[in-house]
């Protein structure tokens, strides 16, 4: 019973159900469901749409379904085996469940860390060190750096195989088997903080700093200006003197504008990702730190639940976000739910009504100011605009002599 009152995994539930009413039970255990099935829907389609609609896959949205991947871990390993056994009132899943199931709940929580420490850096790169970033903001280096997170936190997790461990316990002269802790409490503590301080707060702590050089340059600095604009000069400043290069000068603006405005929107919505990982995880995490340094843990079955639907709602609650502050994802998530019911509609005209209405949506999106391009997009725009320029300057020129 101690060790779930000081553990991060979440499986280990039984004691804190015991003892409470039916209603208690079938409540809690139905408010968990709710949650853990909408999360997984959610995050499902998160994958889904970034895998299968093409101008969604940037590096960003990569780091994005890496931490969709690592939520529906923890949902289906932590929040429905929790919900079981809380109906149940013991541990239906047996000795290779209890090892299994923990080893995945530990994988999901620390790769979900991991992916939000990696998309934060990333972010963090293509704003501040944009030319730097045509090379290292690439999908092919997101997808080797999201193997290389998951491959790590997949060998640091092995740990818990061993380490969970089927208990019996006497709970008011009931017997109960409980998937627990196989080491004793003093044992156990310095693995918990260093897993607390390496997935919680060294993240926490890197995404404040990272996040605040971003906000710095988006801002307070303009963005940063191409570095052939300034070879160029002479020429803009002749080309903005005639009605092309006004016409030219005002699509640059445009494209200027629009791109701050995404990077600022893309930036908001990852930056509450982080708040919001921040605040639910914390109350669970403050009460282990506060159990550590007691003889007798505090143990609230209420509380304990309270911590565990922030938990789930931290894995469930990303797609709301993408949903709610994403033209481009809600645009997606649309796209994809009216696919399916076309789908069921008309089985027969699958093919040529989803082709012609993803030609028809990806235009619009691609005119949005919430597309998000990658920063190579974004540059190669640019030089095509300075190439306009130059062969309207000429052409003026050429007319000129003409005359």
């Amino acid at each position: 019973m101690e060790n779930f009152t000081e553990a991060p995994a979440l499986n280990a539930t039984l004691p804190t159900w015991t003892g409470n009413g039916t209603g208690y039970k079938v409540v809690s255990s139905v408010l968990i469901i709710i949650i853990c099935v909408l999360g997984i829907i959610g995050n499902i389609m998160v994958i889904l749409v970034v895998l299968t609609t093409k101008h969604m896959k940037t590096p960003t949205n990569c780091y994005l379904v890496s931490l969709a991947v690592a939520d529906l871990m923890v949902l289906t390993a932590a929040g429905l085996p929790a919900a079981t056994s809380g109906i149940f009132g013991y541990w239906v899943y047996g000795r290779y469940g209890c090892g299994g199931i923990t080893y995945f709940q530990y994988l999901g929580i620390n790769a979900s860390s991991a992916s939000i420490t990696a998309f934060t850096i990333e972010r963090y790169i293509a704003i501040c060190h944009p030319i730097k970033a045509q090379s290292l903001c690439t999908i092919s280096r997101a997808k080797k750096i999201i193997a290389l997170v998951w491959t790590l936190t997949s060998l640091y997790c092995t740990m818990w195989l061993y380490l969970a461990h089927i208990q019996e316990v006497v709970y008011s002269n009931v017997t109960l088997v409980i998937c627990g802790y196989r080491v004793e409490r003093t044992l156990y503590l310095p693995i918990y903080f260093m897993d607390f301080g390496v997935f919680f707060v060294l993240p926490l702590l890197l995404s404040t700093v990272l996040y605040g050089l971003i906000s710095r340059v988006l801002y307070l600095n303009p963005l940063p200006p191409n570095p052939r604009d300034k070879n160029k000069k002479t020429e803009d400043e002749e080309v903005e003197n005639s009605d092309a290069g006004n016409r030219v000068s005002c699509k640059n603006s445009r494209h200027s504008s629009s791109t701050a405005a995404s990077r600022r929107q893309v930036t908001k919505m990852l930056a509450v990702v982080v708040i919001l990982f921040a605040m639910l995880w914390m109350p669970y995490r403050t009460l282990v730190v506060v159990n550590s340094f007691f003889t007798k843990p505090y143990v609230s079955r209420h509380f304990l639940l309270f911590c565990r639907i922030c938990i789930y709602l931290n894995s469930a609650i990303n797609p709301i976000i993408y949903n709610a502050m994403s033209q481009k994802f809600r645009a997606a998530f649309r796209k994809l739910c009216r696919c399916g019911r076309k789908a069921a509609n008309k089985p027969g005209n699958l093919s040529h009504t989803a082709l012609a209405y993803s030609g028809i949506k990806d235009t619009s999106l691609a005119e949005s100011t919430d597309h998000f391009p990658t920063e190579l997009e974004e540059l190669t725009a640019t030089d095509s605009l300075l190439s306009e320029q130059r062969v309207t300057y000429l052409n003026g020129k050429e007319a000129a002599s003409d005359d």
